[in-house]
């Protein structure tokens, strides 16, 4: 998108990190390295008020430039954001992982790198695709996505949404890419109802793991840019055990109907920020995920859904366990501050988080889908933000990682 200033971008993150205080991910403008993080837990927790984010105090929440997300290749275009869990390879806990969904001549669906930035701004190329030595089919090609996953075992996985020029008259269907914790590219899961992975979130436990995808592609590009109600959501079982890669136990379509458009300026638009509700019993910080109340929450196991081209939260329900699709889902919220809602996550108490696509506001939602707080992440460009701001993570230590598409930054709220 940069140089490309108001090239709108869809990027969901999307990955929900259970934790015990609030992270957002957010677009600042500029460039440079970050202050040190060291000193931001007191600071980010100035945003929870009675577990929920306060519209006075958010409003006044810092924003921090952490690095650039711009790889020695010169890939752009900020979209996946996901935090480190546990160290392994060369993985480190408390870090950011950032995908890159354009290459250096800026066009879209073309990026091929990830880069983990520390919390106090050093970064590092994780890893770096050659569409030509993939481990496995991926229907045209790299080019990286909001959906981003880190799993505590160390497995990586990417969304690849590829074009051969940056327009979405060669978009193709993609994949889903895993990396062990060195950053090597071992297997790809690819072929329908994979089509088009547009974000991720995922759930653990004991017996492996659950990927949250949307996907985007399913008659868009045949449309034209007409808009078609065929986005979908799925849910992949995967089999993690130690020494061997993970495979997949199983896949069913959660929701459908959704709908989606190519876009010269984005794309493609469609679903996308995911979010699972607090879960217990995820073996992931299950002393953080308390409700209101000071109990465990039930596990309702709600999949939220950016609905962007209906500028509305949906809901879907059971999306741990459930085998059949739910459709589009229920609405928890609408309109109000919403303009085209794209990167999503949630946090320990049932809040939820999302990024505007068409503005550079990020806006808070409790449980109930009462909209909370309301904050201007960017104010560049015109109309300011639109188009720059994608995924959003929930750190452990407090506040919001985000990245901003037009500065090509990974940001921090506090």
């Amino acid at each position: 998108m940069n140089p490309l200033p108001y090239t709108f971008k869809l990027r969901l993150l999307s990955l929900v990190m259970l934790a015990p205080l609030i992270i957002l991910t957010a677009c600042g403008s500029g460039g440079g390295s970050s202050p040190s993080m060291g000193t931001t837990s007191t600071a980010a927790a100035s945003l929870v008020s009675n577990n929920a984010p306060s519209a006075g105090l958010f409003s006044h929440a810092t924003i921090s430039t952490i690095a650039s997300t711009v790889p020695s290749n010169g890939d752009i275009n900020p979209y996946g954001v996901a935090i480190v869990e546990q160290t392994v390879g060369h993985l480190k806990r408390g870090h950011i992982l950032v995908s890159n969904f354009n290459s250096s001549a800026n066009l879209q669906g073309t990026g091929t790198t990830i880069v983990e930035v520390s919390p106090g701004g050093a970064v590092d190329l994780f890893a770096q695709l050659d569409a030509n030595k993939l481990p496995g089919p991926c229907p045209g090609g790299v080019g990286l996505t909001t959906a981003l996953v880190v799993l505590r075992s160390g497995w990586v996985i990417v969304g690849s949404l590829p074009t051969s020029d940056g327009t979405a008259a060669t978009a193709q269907a993609g994949c889903l890419i895993v990396f062990d914790s060195k950053g090597n590219a071992v297997e790809t899961f690819s072929g329908a109802p994979i089509n088009g992975p547009w974000d991720m979130t995922a759930f653990e436990d004991n017996s492996g793991a659950k990927l949250f995808v949307s996907n985007v592609l399913n008659g868009t590009v045949a449309a034209n840019g007409q808009t078609v109600n065929e986005g979908t959501v799925i849910r992949i079982d995967l089999q993690i055990s130690k020494g061997s890669m993970p495979s997949i136990k199983s896949i069913a379509a959660i929701g459908t109907g959704f709908p989606e458009r190519t876009d010269p300026a984005a794309l493609v638009i469609g679903p996308t920020g995911l979010g699972l509700s607090p879960v217990s019993g995820s073996g992931r910080d299950s002393d953080a995920a308390v409700a209101q109340n000071g109990e465990k929450p039930k596990p309702d196991s709600l999949l939220y859904v950016a609905d962007s081209l209906n500028n509305r939260i949906a809901v879907i329900p059971d999306a741990l366990d459930r085998t059949t699709s739910a459709g589009t889902g229920t609405t928890l919220t609408s309109g109000g501050n919403l303009n085209d809602p794209l990167g999503l996550a949630v946090d320990t108490f049932g809040n939820i988080y999302t990024v505007n696509g068409n503005d550079g506001f990020i806006t808070v939602f409790d449980p109930k889908g009462e909209q909370i707080a309301t904050k201007l992440l960017d104010d560049t460009g015109s109309p300011p933000g639109a188009g720059t701001l994608f995924g959003l993570a929930i750190a452990s230590n407090g506040g919001v990682y985000f990245v901003d598409d037009g500065s090509n930054t990974l940001n921090f709220v506090h």
